[in-house]
C-alpha cells in the first residue's frame, strides 16, 4: 500500500513512505511500518536491511562490508573485480579449512548452525543467514566446544530479530556458583538470548564451567577479570593474556569482550569527564598503560588474540572501555575516538576470519541515540552493535531498567542488534533473581517494540492474536498469549476472579470493548477462534501468582487465601459448593461480584 493509496481524496494528511508490514497477514487497519523497506541482499546492497529512516545529518552506511577485508593469501579471481561479494569470487589458499562461521560463509557453506538460525528466524532463509554472516552484519556465537553441550545456535544482526543479553556473575561479596546457575536458568526462562558471566569473585573457573555446561544460550565473558585474580593489573603479561584466553576458549565461551579500543592517546580525552572511565575493563587497562607507559596490550596483541579465537570460533564483542557513565559525558571525544579504533579492530579481525560485534554506550540523551547507532554502522561497516541500554536519564536509581529500556527501544530501532539488559540494581548492587526477571522483561519489551517498528515480518502476529482475544473478552486466551501469563492472571483476579464480558477497570456498563463487540457492523470481538459462551470463575491461583499478590500488598492475607482455595465464602455456585475452574456464572452474578469488590 502506498501513502497516496492509504489516504482518501478528502484526507488532509499524507502518510510517509511505508516499509514492511510486521503482521504476516496484514491484520487490522494499520498501514504498515514507517521504517525503510527491507533490502535483504548479499554484500553492500543489504546495508539498509530493517533500518529506520535517517534524520537529516545522520552518517550514511559504510560502503564496505567484511568482503572488503579478506585474509592474506586469498585471491580475487579474474572477472570478479566489481562483483567480489560472493564465494565464487575468491580462491582461498591451498589446504585451507574453514573453522569459523564467517569462514564457512565466505566459501559458500551453509552450516548446521546457519540452518538452525533460519529455523528460529522464519523471515530468513539459510542462504540469507549465510550471506549476512559473510558480509559481517550477522554473527552466530557458537564456540565449537560449547556445541558439544546444550547450546542452541542463534544469530545477532540487524537482519534478525533484536536480541537481549542478561549479565550475571558472582562478586567478591555476594553470590556463588549454584546461585549463578540458578540465575542462568531464570534468565533463559524470561527470554535472555545470551548471558554474560561477569564473575569477579568466588571460584571463577568453576562458575564459568558450570554456566557453559548448563546453558542453551551463548555465553560471553570479559576475560580480563579472571586474568587479574591473584595479581595486580600492572603485573599482567602478554603470556598471561593469551594463556587465559586460550583456557576460556577451550571451556566453550562463545564471545569475549576485549577492551582493545582504549588507547594511550585517548586517555587525555577523559581528563575532564564528570565520571571518568566506568568500564571495569577500560579502567584496568588504562591503569596498565599508565604504569607501563605503553600501548594497550590487547591492541598490541590483536592478531595473536584473533588466532586463539579463530581456532575455537569465539566471536569478538569488542568492548567500549570509554563508554560514557553519565549524560554529561555522552558522545564525547573519548567515546568516539575509541569507536574509530573499534572500526579498525573490526577490519583486522575480519582479515583473520573471526566474527565481530561491537559494544556500545550506556548513558546517552534520547536526542543523540540515533547518531550513535548510525555512526557505529558507518565506522564499523555494519558489524552488529551490542548496546547497554542506553540510559536516557541519570536520576532514577532503582528504576534504571526503565530509564534504560526507553533508550534501548530507540537504539534497536535505529540499528542496534542486541541489547544488554539493565536491572533495578544497576549502580546499586549485584542483581538478585527478581532483578534478573525485571531486567529481562523490560528488555524483551524494548526488543519486541523495535522489531515491530522495523517491520520485521511476523513480529506483530502474537500482538494481533492477543488483540483479537481481548476484543472477544476471552480472558483465558488473553493470558495464554501474554508474555507473563501468571502475572496477568494474578492482577486480573486481584479485583475480579470471574472471566466475563468486562473487567474491574470499567465494569459492565462502561466497557467499551463489550460495546464494540455488540455493534453488528464492527468486526471487533467476532473472531470465531476466540468465541466463548459463558462467564466462569477462574481457577485457584498458583503459588507464584499468590506470591505476586502478597508482594503487592493490596489484598489482605485472608483475601489472598480465598483466591488460593476458592472457598465457599469467595465465589460459590448455586449448590453451595466451592467454585472451581469449571464453574460458570451468569452475567448478572458476575456483575454482582464486581459490585461487591468495588464497594468493599
Amino acid at each position: 500500500m502506498t501513502a497516496s493509496q492509504s489516504s482518501s481524496a478528502t484526507s488532509s494528511y499524507t502518510l510517509p513512505e511505508l516499509g514492511g508490514n510486521p503482521s504476516t497477514t496484514a491484520q487490522g487497519t494499520n498501514p504498515g511500518s514507517f521504517a525503510k523497506r527491507a533490502q535483504i541482499a548479499p554484500g553492500r546492497t543489504g546495508a539498509l536491511t530493517f533500518a529506520s529512516p535517517d534524520t537529516p545529518g545522520m552518517p550514511a552506511p559504510s560502503e564496505k562490508t567484511a568482503w572488503d577485508f579478506m585474509p592474506e593469501h586469498w585471491t580475487l579471481k579474474a572477472g570478479f573485480e566489481t562483483d567480489y561479494e560472493c564465494a565464487d569470487a575468491w580462491q582461498p589458499p591451498a589446504g585451507f579449512e574453514p573453522l569459523t562461521q564467517l569462514e564457512h560463509a565466505r566459501v559458500g557453506n551453509i552450516t548446521s548452525q546457519m540452518q538452525r538460525v533460519a529455523e528460529r528466524e522464519p523471515h530468513l532463509t539459510a542462504e540469507q543467514v549465510r550471506d549476512e554472516v559473510a558480509a559481517g552484519r550477522m554473527v552466530i556465537p557458537a564456540n565449537i566446544n560449547h556445541l558439544q553441550y546444550q547450546l542452541d545456535p542463534m544469530a545477532i544482526g540487524r537482519a534478525s530479530k533484536t536480541k537481549v543479553n542478561a549479565n550475571m556473575g558472582a562478586s567478591p561479596v555476594s553470590s556463588g556458583t549454584d546461585e549463578e546457575v540458578e540465575k542462568l536458568r531464570w534468565a533463559e526462562k524470561w527470554g535472555a538470548d545470551t548471558v554474560m558471566d561477569l564473575s569477579t569473585g568466588g571460584n571463577l573457573n568453576e562458575c564459568r564451567e558450570a554456566i557453559i555446561r548448563n546453558s542453551t544460550v551463548p555465553i560471553g565473558t570479559v576475560p580480563i577479570y579472571s586474568m587479574i585474580i591473584g595479581r595486580k593489573i600492572e603485573d599482567l603479561t602478554f603470556a598471561d593474556i593469551l594463556r587465559s584466553l586460550e583456557h576460556q576458549a577451550k571451556q566453550g565461551v562463545d564471545y569475549f569482550t576485549i577492551h582493545a579500543g582504549v588507547r594511550m592517546a585517548h586517555l587525555e580525552f577523559v581528563r575532564n569527564r564528570l565520571i571518568g572511565i566506568v568500564s571495569r575493563g577500560g579502567s584496568l587497562l588504562a591503569k596498565w598503560m599508565i604504569e607501563h607507559h605503553d600501548e594497550n596490550p590487547m591492541y598490541t596483541l590483536w592478531e595473536d588474540i584473533c588466532d586463539v579465537m579463530r581456532e575455537h570460533d569465539v566471536t569478538f564483542s569488542i568492548g567500549d572501555g570509554l563508554r560514557p557513565g553519565g549524560l554529561a559525558d555522552a558522545t564525547d571525544r573519548a567515546q568516539l575516538a575509541e569507536l574509530e579504533t573499534l572500526g579498525e579492530l573490526t577490519e583486522r579481525a575480519w582479515r583473520k576470519g573471526v566474527q565481530v560485534m561491537i559494544e556500545g554506550p550506556g548513558h546517552v540523551p534520547l536526542d543523540q541515540i540515533e547518531y550513535n547507532m548510525k555512526l557505529q554502522r558507518t565506522l564499523c561497516h555494519g558489524a552488529p552493535f551490542y548496546v547497554l541500554g542506553p540510559l536516557v536519564t541519570d536520576i532514577f536509581p532503582g528504576y534504571d531498567h526503565i530509564t534504560s529500556c526507553i533508550g534501548a527501544t530507540n537504539a534497536a530501532y535505529h540499528g542496534a542488534s542486541m541489547l544488554c539488559y539493565v536491572t533495578p540494581k544497576e549502580h546499586l548492587g549485584l542483581p538478585k533473581k527478581d532483578d534478573v526477571k525485571q531486567g529481562c522483561v523490560a528488555y524483551k519489551i524494548a526488543a519486541h517494540a523495535a522489531d515491530v517498528a522495523l517491520g520485521i515480518p511476523g513480529s506483530r502476529d502474537q500482538d494481533d492474536e492477543l488483540t483479537k482475544a481481548r476484543a472477544a473478552l476471552n480472558w483465558e486466551k488473553h493470558f495464554e498469549l501474554s508474555f507473563d501469563p501468571e502475572l496477568a492472571r494474578a492482577l486480573h483476579d486481584e479485583d475480579l476472579d470471574v472471566d466475563t464480558d468486562f473487567c474491574a477497570m470499567c465494569g459492565h456498563d462502561w466497557c467499551s470493548v463489550r460495546i464494540s463487540k455488540e455493534i453488528e457492523m464492527f468486526v471487533s470481538g467476532k473472531d470465531e477462534d476466540y468465541a466463548w459462551d459463558k462467564a466462569k470463575v477462574s481457577a485457584a491461583l498458583n503459588p507464584d501468582q499468590l506470591a505476586i499478590l502478597d508482594a503487592r500488598g493490596v489484598l489482605s492475607p485472608d483475601e489472598i487465601h480465598k483466591l488460593a482455595s476458592k472457598t465457599k465464602k469467595s465465589v460459590t455456585t448455586d449448590d453451595g459448593k466451592a467454585s472451581c475452574h469449571s464453574d460458570y456464572v451468569d452475567a448478572d452474578e458476575a456483575k454482582r461480584i464486581q459490585e461487591e469488590v468495588t464497594t468493599a
